[in-house]
């Protein structure tokens, strides 16, 4: 087989040959729309040139069966957790919080419960997963409605401690939501409007927003999100949901364009000060059962290994969100790749299967 299919590469005219097979980007997306995967994906790459690429490929609705529009918004979220952590550190740069006080130290008598104390939690310890405190979002159950962020935090302390804050790691949206509270309260403005003012406007982040409150649906072009209850359920169109359970640490909407474009300028020095740039990247733990083989979470960055032939990182962080997925992220000479599936993946190999198609586009 391998030898016809050398003939037929040596007798086909180079352009009739270009035309018949999609690169290697366009395959990897094909081949995530199993009969038990998502109906679409897309993607955007970026090579060290510059030039950007969008793909697509799968169903954008499945009751029109209309197209998934190319470099359509998707909820991204947990790459909000890495827009918080930008905020919380350019307001370190700015002298307004400092990364080893405690908790305590701006949010006063707030951050108690069994083994829970916020005098004994630091600010640096919430931004990388390493304070001990329970996710609330284990315990929201099917309760879809509108969230408080302080209601977010109530419903964590009714739970005790996982661990000693600094004696492990363990990945929980309770950190974010307190790193939101102490960018409002630091700040005395909403976190949505320091986020667009720190960052999405700043580096032109044309597709990117925080929903306000009670906005259920993506305002730009977007594939419809699904979800299934379980392996050969039908699938459940969840497009339209309210999102504010995840806050902080998921609520965005965006494109793959647009979060290539914010890791891309993060990690060029556009969002940070070198200092503050250089700690994000430095302080980092082993994330592996969370983020895969060799993956390691600094404050609200994950690094992970890349297969290329001459090695090298990749930064990014990854999402996941009812009806949606997305797995990306840039290297340090300027490539960057993001994908989303139109369907919250909930495990370990339709998740690897995801990063794999990343880590094709930025090795080629």
């Amino acid at each position: 087989m391998a030898v016809g299919v050398m003939a037929m590469s040596v007798l086909a005219p180079p352009a009739a040959s270009a035309a018949k097979r999609p690169d290697s980007v366009q395959q990897g997306l094909n081949a995530l729309l199993r009969p038990d995967g998502p109906p679409a994906a897309l993607a955007s790459v970026k090579d060290r040139d510059g030039r950007t690429r969008t793909y697509t490929a799968g169903v954008g609705d499945l009751a029109t069966g209309a197209k998934v529009p190319r470099d359509g918004q998707v909820r991204i979220g947990s790459n909000t957790k890495t827009f918080t952590a930008v905020v919380v550190l350019q307001l370190v740069a700015e002298g307004k919080i400092d990364l080893d006080a405690p908790v305590e130290t701006y949010l006063p008598n707030l951050v108690r419960g069994e083994g829970i104390d916020g005098r004994n939690i630091k600010v640096r310890e919430i931004l990388q997963h390493t304070s001990g405190l329970p996710n609330y979002s284990n315990y929201l159950g099917d309760d879809v409605r509108y969230f408080e962020p302080r209601e977010l935090l109530d419903i964590a302390l009714r739970h005790k401690a996982d661990f000693e804050p600094g004696k492990g790691w363990r990945y929980s949206n309770t950190n974010y939501v307190l790193a939101g509270l102490i960018v409002e309260k630091v700040t005395g403005r909403p976190l949505a409007k320091e986020m667009d003012r720190r960052i999405i406007k700043r580096i032109g982040l044309r597709h990117t927003y925080f929903p306000a409150p009670g906005d259920a649906t993506i305002r730009g072009a977007h594939p419809k999100g699904y979800y299934q209850d379980s392996p050969g359920a039908p699938l459940l169109d969840v497009t339209e949901t309210d999102p504010s359970w995840g806050w902080a640490a998921g609520q965005l909407i965006s494109t793959d364009s647009d979060v290539n474009r914010f890791f891309t300028a993060l990690l060029d020095g556009r969002l940070l000060p070198q200092a503050q740039l250089d700690r994000m990247r430095a302080d980092t733990v082993p994330a592996e059962g969370t983020f895969g083989p060799g993956a390691r979470y600094g404050l609200g960055i994950v690094s992970k290994p890349l297969p290329c032939r001459n090695g090298g990182l990749y930064w990014g962080h990854g999402g996941s969100f009812p009806g949606y997925e997305t797995r990306g992220g840039a290297t340090d000479d300027g490539r960057a790749a993001n994908v989303a599936v139109t369907m919250q993946l909930n495990d370990e190999a339709a998740r690897a299967r995801v990063d794999s198609v990343v880590e094709t586009a930025l090795c080629r």
